[in-house]
Order: C-alpha cells, then structure tokens, then sequence
C-alpha cells in the first residue's frame, strides 16, 4: 500500500515564499510521474509542476519563473519551493503519484496567499 504526506502549507502575504514537501512510502517502483497540482475555491483542480519519468519536467504557464519542483529519488519525496506568491496561488496543493500504472493522491496541503 502507498501512502502520500504532504507538507508545508500555510498562510503567507503576497510576495513571500513557502516549500511543500511530499514523501510516498510503501511498495513503490515504475514512477512515470510524481507532482503538484492544486485546487481553488470554486475552480477544478489543474496541474502545477510536474516530474516525468526520464527527469523532463512540466509548470503550469501561471508559475513559471516563481515555482521550482525539485526531488529526493531515494527518499520518493518531491518538492515544491514557491517564491512570489500571488493571491491567485491560494487553493489546495495535492500531490500525486503514478507508480506501476496506479495513481495515487495525497489528502492535500493548504496554501493561502493573503495581505
């Protein structure tokens, strides 16, 4: 059984900076993709920064320049750092796992950008 622990959520003014964590635990092999996507209020949940198998990565048009998605393969922990975050930043930050055609989600981290 896999397990998903996200981390690092929080409130922060606009400007300012957070890092979320995500560790997946258990029997785990074949990762053809590992990643953040988030949720606003009201909206659908849209992909954020995204690793692929072979290394090559994805960011959402929004993030790119303020959004690094980084990982520890050998821990199965990936990595969001968020600089100059934005009002529209604010929702529910999931991360997410296809490992051996399953896919697996975390209960999700809160992330809110407000003055």
């Amino acid at each position: 059984q896999v397990q998903m622990v996200e981390s690092g959520g929080g409130m922060v003014q606009p400007g300012g900076s957070l890092r979320l964590s995500c560790a997946a635990s258990g029997s785990i092999f074949s990762i053809t993709l590992m990643g953040w996507y988030r949720q606003a209020p009201g909206k659908q949940r849209e992909a954020v920064a995204l690793f692929f198998s072979g290394g090559s990565t994805y960011y959402a048009d929004s993030v790119k320049g303020r959004f690094t998605i980084s990982r520890d393969n050998a821990k199965n922990t990936v990595y969001l750092q968020m600089n100059s975050l934005k009002p529209e930043d604010t929702g529910v930050y999931y991360c997410k796992l296809i490992a051996a055609f399953h896919e697996y989600w975390g209960k999700g981290t809160q992330v809110t950008v407000s003055s």
